[in-house]
């Protein structure tokens, strides 16, 4: 929750500036619970979010941490203390892996380098783009292009560690314009899925069958089903169903069940969950065996285009 370029700091989620004392810190905290608790009308996403920053930053040692790690004090962070939104190293275990093509965030990180240099440096190359305390300070156009890059390479990872049974392609085409696009699909036993990554920087419900919340632009929902069609038309496949998948901390349950979606099965689905969800397929949606998933792989990579 709180290492994402669009969350708040823990700071910002209990109310105080980060030069606050310590008297001051834990009267916020005292009274965020208050006003978040589920008992007295709160929200429960919220009042979890609350109960995750006192963690951060409740004692001083766990402060002084936080501080370091998110450039909050007065020295900048060094690599040492924070690597996490910089691009993912290659792995070196050798164990077998789901089939994968494309490339996972790749769109949107080179969008947010361009963006971010051009917004700071003036197309000066900079020391380090993923400075937290130069993101932090950047745009919310720029730090949604990170946070979105950040949350499909998460995706990946967990599609990656499913095995070989399993067939993913990221960043796929679904229009002519290079930002239409399905983030992964992803072929399964349990059947054909196509699958948006979020990171939206806070907690989210949804309302007839979309996300909503102060920091959800546009219609996600509705433009992953959108993209689904267009590459079913094109490959001649069926989907079994959408996954929306969300960081934990950002829903209530791990799983949410919307039932059909513009005649789509969708879900919502917190990222730790998704293996499961992936293993055990969607209610309702059509398994895939036999001599059936070698033709559905087929057809997508004979007609599959990356963005």
């Amino acid at each position: 929750m709180f290492d994402s370029p669009l969350s708040a700091s823990a700071y910002e989620v209990l109310g105080v500036e980060p030069a606050a004392d310590d008297d001051v810190l834990r009267k916020a905290y005292r009274l965020r619970l208050r006003q978040t608790h589920p008992d007295t009308g709160g929200d429960a996403a919220l009042f979890i979010q609350v109960q995750r920053a006192w963690e951060l930053v409740g004692t001083p040692e766990a402060r002084a941490a936080y501080d370091r790690g998110h450039g909050f004090g007065a020295a900048a962070p060094t690599a040492a203390d924070w690597s996490g939104w910089h691009a993912p190293a290659a792995r070196a275990d050798t164990r077998p892996r789901a089939r994968s093509s494309g490339q996972p965030g790749g769109r949107r990180r080179e969008q947010f380098l361009t963006l971010i240099r051009e917004w700071a440096g003036r197309g000066v190359d900079l020391p380090d783009p993923y400075d937290p305390a130069l993101v932090r300070t950047a745009p919310v156009e720029i730090r949604r292009l990170l946070a979105d890059a950040l949350a499909e390479e998460a995706t990946a990872r967990i599609v990656a560690d499913l095995g070989m049974g399993y067939t993913v392609w990221h960043d796929v085409a679904a229009g002519r314009h290079p930002d239409e696009k399905v983030d992964h699909v992803v072929l399964a036993p349990s059947g054909l899925y196509g699958i948006l990554s979020e990171d939206l920087g806070g907690p989210v419900r949804t309302r007839r069958g979309e996300l909503v919340g102060d920091t959800v632009a546009g219609t996600p929902i509705a433009d992953l089903i959108a993209g689904m069609r267009t590459i079913a038309r094109a490959a001649h496949v069926r989907f079994g169903g959408a996954i929306v998948v969300l960081p934990d901390d950002d829903l209530v349950q791990p799983v949410e069940q919307l039932g059909k979606v513009r005649g789509v099965r969708t879900a919502l689905v917190a990222r730790s969950s998704l293996a499961n969800v992936l293993r055990q397929g969607i209610p309702g949606a059509p398994e895939i065996g036999g001599n059936e998933i070698f033709d559905v792989r087929t057809r997508l990579n004979q007609t599959l285009r990356f963005a």
